[in-house]
């Protein structure tokens, strides 16, 4: 990440980082990155079962209101199950899920869907001009950072904290944006998505969402 983006970055979450109240209880300490690392697929897939209803057989959601796992960052997953549970994310179905795993289940859990491959693109290609510049470019004027430079150039993330977003379902994704942007959501580290999705239109997200669901 250059030093023009760090700045930008560090411009928006100044003033909330005076205010924020901790957004999640995972520190990612070397010993937790380990254990997450280490997490036993094999359980995780027996455990995935209790999954399949909303996030499919192999990760992959048919319903557009659940997000695809399939793919996505074990510590990432890891972290989410973690907030449930803690309450720093709320969700009724899935805080009384976490309630019950521990954190062992939960690293199982997470490398399981770690290890299937990602969503396929099903929606065909589209043009999306708007969300091509703000992913690659951003805006200056509104010292909007490009996408790209957090989740990378293919949507695959970032290690610890930042979600893959290739292939997600796009209501899904469209819905968490807009969570982010009305405070509904607020278990990003450092407020980020917060900041951000507050200055992004209702068409910019829906063409983000398009963008990063035709991706594979």
């Amino acid at each position: 990440m250059n030093k023009m983006i760090q700045a930008a970055l560090l411009g928006l979450f100044a003033t909330s980082l005076a205010h924020a109240e901790p957004s999640s209880q995972v520190a990612w300490t070397p010993d937790k990155l380990n254990f997450v690392k280490k997490g036993n697929s094999k359980n995780g897939k027996e455990l995935a079962m209790q999954c399949a209803a909303c996030h499919g057989d192999n990760g992959v959601s048919s319903a557009p209101e659940f997000p695809s796992l399939a793919g996505q960052l074990a510590t990432y997953t890891y972290k989410q199950l973690q907030d449930y549970k803690n309450g720093q994310r709320a969700h009724p179905l899935m805080t009384s899920i976490a309630a019950g795993l521990s954190d062992q289940d939960m690293a199982d859990m997470a490398a399981w869907y770690s290890s299937l491959p990602p969503p396929r693109n099903k929606a065909g290609k589209k043009d999306l001009d708007i969300a091509e510049r703000l992913v690659f470019e951003g805006d200056g004027r509104r010292t909007l950072p490009p996408c790209y430079t957090c989740h990378g150039s293919s949507g695959q993330g970032e290690k610890m904290d930042i979600p893959a977003l290739a292939g997600q379902q796009a209501e899904y994704f469209t819905a968490t944006l807009t969570a982010y942007r009305n405070g509904e959501r607020h278990n990003d580290i450092y407020s980020r998505m917060r900041v951000l999705s507050q200055q992004l239109s209702d068409t910019e997200i829906q063409e983000l969402a398009q963008y990063y669901q035709q991706l594979q």
